[in-house]
């Protein structure tokens, strides 16, 4: 598997990121209840927490240093069109080009002085970790299933392709993804929530 879990030693400092853009199907209650529960999950075992949403007025260097303080990202995220709302990918261009200086990335990893360098080894942020957790219109079903003619047989990672790669371009590895599905049609809060609680205590042990 390409997922890790938290160390006990090293681990205890996350940064959630909320990326929900209110639309007026969705005003974004499920993300903010996720969040509200990571957030109780995770300062309840010992880490220290810090958040930041796509409705706060983001100041470009201060989100870079919290990707320096963080020892985890979790990105809390519907899949819009596809992919992660626009707010969102405005923070990306916004704050990930900054950090394109050496902070999170130097550049793409090549120079002209060592060919052997390949495109996308320039992350700063060895050893650092991260973590989706989606909400999905789509039914769990409608993923790693052949026979479902729209996805093909591809999973939630698959989708989320880009984004993990956007991570990995910043040295960082991956932490088992969480998803909710069928959230507008057929919602299952309860279970979702008790979900996520069991995924945060598997993913995130309590810090010594």
């Amino acid at each position: 598997t390409i997922f890790t879990t938290i160390s006990r030693e090293s681990m205890k400092n996350v940064f959630i990121i909320n990326a929900h853009q209110p639309y007026p199907f969705s005003e974004g209650r499920l993300n903010r209840c996720m969040v509200d529960l990571a957030v109780k999950n995770l300062e309840s075992k010992g880490y220290e927490v810090r958040l930041t949403t796509m409705q706060d007025d983001c100041v470009v260097e201060e989100e870079i240093e919290k990707h320096l303080w963080a020892d985890a990202v979790l990105l809390q995220t519907p899949c819009n069109w596809m992919g992660v709302p626009w707010s969102f990918k405005k923070y990306m261009d916004d704050v990930y080009s900054a950090g394109m200086d050496g902070r999170l990335c130097d550049g793409d990893g090549r120079n002209r002085e060592d060919a052997s360098r390949q495109y996308g080894s320039g992350g700063s942020l060895s050893g650092k970790k991260y973590m989706l957790s989606l909400t999905y219109n789509a039914p769990k079903e409608a993923f790693d299933d052949p026979g479902q003619e729209f996805f093909g047989g591809k999973g939630i990672d698959d989708l989320f392709w880009p984004m993990h790669l956007n991570f990995k371009f910043f040295g960082m590895t991956p932490l088992e993804t969480f998803a909710c599905h069928d959230v507008m049609k057929n919602p299952d809060v309860e279970n979702d929530f008790a979900r996520y609680i069991a995924h945060l205590d598997k993913i995130f042990p309590p810090v010594k």
